[in-house]
């Protein structure tokens, strides 16, 4: 296979793996809010949805190992703990969205049901589908990444020739930063640490070449399964934003994107686009269970009990948090990534950097200081900030909800100034 052939396929792996259906319903309600500003904010979202889960993926080729190896320099422990509350959460937060994405944007326009029917039928579903593997899920997966990018190709373009070049007044109060803290709900730089190390795995898999040049593959798709994601994401912001006096300015964001989708392509479209993405959330949720029962197994022994039984925790989780609607569990699973996001994207740079800089003393340091500062902006995002009244004037950046930014950089600098100064009294050596 040639280098260029190797490269689009990688390439369009790794958009797949980070364009999931649950990133559709972002980006046009940011620019539908970001007004002359989309810009700005096209930029902030990005930096988190895009930028950083590539260079998780860099990580993973430097590792060449699983999300354990994320944290390992810190310490077994905290990678375990680490580890764990990563897969905690994507079963309660990512994979129960799948399924109100999927009520709301393919049954709710056609049924009056419950959310919770959509809920028990959806991950009943997704349970028999995580205890009997089939390849149909692979298969059908590849062919769903395709079909949506032409559609959404298709509304954007059709929105681009078609209306006039109008912007509203930005409604953010802070467009860069709030497009930035947006971009935590993609759950991408945490897909990046859980799933990466599958990609990296089916690259030596299929490659015999050296590890230099495996790297450079990964290095090369990388940036351009990137830049593929920056110019849909930049698309459906600016579609967003020249629609801000199409529709009511509470709109939810399934509904604006479904409301993109009728003035653009019409009622026939909108329905096939709505089965596309019921069908791509379907294939999201499965992956996310068969993942963590996967991760539990390993950690039992290879036990299959470990792994039918999160299974069924999982699918539970599912239905439990999955009655409710999008805009509820998109608020519900901000705290939790006040605390996990910032962690996250500190372990993923940290494994970028080289081995110089990046020393067990180094990841013990910056993530100690990471951590802490990000407990003020978990407090003031469960409504507790009054209890950080007193400290958030000291804290740069913390009005914005990114206080742990420079504790974590300043301290990366200072340990590896220290770390790296030469002795006070160097022993003269005699010729």
């Amino acid at each position: 296979m040639n280098k260029t052939k190797e490269t689009l396929i990688t390439a369009f792996a790794l958009f797949s793996l980070f364009f999931g259906a649950g990133n559709l319903i972002l980006p046009s309600l940011l620019g539908f809010k970001s007004g002359n500003l989309w810009w700005l904010v096209t930029l902030g979202f990005c930096i988190s949805a895009v930028l950083i889960p590539i260079m998780g993926i860099m990580a993973h080729a430097k590792l060449q190992g699983t999300i354990f190896d994320f944290g390992k320099k810190v310490s077994p422990t905290f990678s375990l703990v680490y580890s764990l509350i990563i897969y905690a959460i994507s079963i309660s937060l990512p994979s129960p969205r799948t399924a109100s994405v999927t009520h709301e944007i393919a049954i709710q326009p056609f049924f009056h049901t419950p959310y919770l029917l959509t809920s028990i039928i959806y991950f009943g579903l997704v349970f028999l589908f995580v205890m009997n593997r089939s390849k149909l899920l692979d298969i059908l997966g590849k062919l769903l990444t395709p079909a949506i990018i032409l559609i959404l190709l298709l509304i954007i373009g059709i929105t681009l020739f078609s209306y006039d070049y109008n912007f509203g007044i930005s409604l953010f109060k802070s467009p860069f930063t709030d497009a930035i803290l947006e971009g935590y709900q993609t759950f991408d730089a945490i897909g990046a640490v859980v799933v990466g190390g599958v990609i990296i795995v089916s690259i030596n898999l299929k490659s015999t070449a050296s590890y230099a040049e495996k790297r450079s593959l990964i290095r090369r798709a990388g940036w351009l399964g990137g830049l593929a994601l920056f110019l849909i994401y930049a698309g459906l912001i600016f579609t967003g934003t020249l629609m801000f006096d199409s529709f009511d300015p509470e709109i939810t964001r399934v509904a604006l994107l479904t409301g993109i989708s009728i003035k653009t392509l019409g009622g026939t479209a909108n329905l096939f686009l709505s089965l596309l993405v019921s069908l791509a959330c379907f294939t999201t949720a499965v992956g996310i269970v068969t993942g963590t029962a996967d991760f539990i197994k390993s950690r039992f022994s290879e036990s299959q009990l470990a792994y039918n039984i999160t299974a069924v925790i999982g699918c539970l989780l599912g239905v439990l948090m999955g009655q409710f609607d999008v805009a509820y569990i998109i608020a519900v699973a901000l705290p939790a990534l006040m605390f996990i996001y910032p962690i996250t994207i500190v372990l993923i740079l940290l494994n970028v950097v080289p081995e110089k800089w990046a020393s067990a003393f180094v990841f013990k340091a910056v993530i100690l200081m990471t951590t802490i500062f990000s407990v003020p902006d978990f407090m003031n995002s469960i409504s507790l900030g009054t209890y950080m009244e007193k400290i958030n004037p000291f804290i740069p950046l913390s009005d914005y909800s990114l206080g742990w930014v420079l504790p974590a950089f300043v301290t990366f600098i200072i340990v590896n100034l220290i770390k790296n100064q030469p002795p006070k009294n160097p022993r003269k050596v005699i010729s």
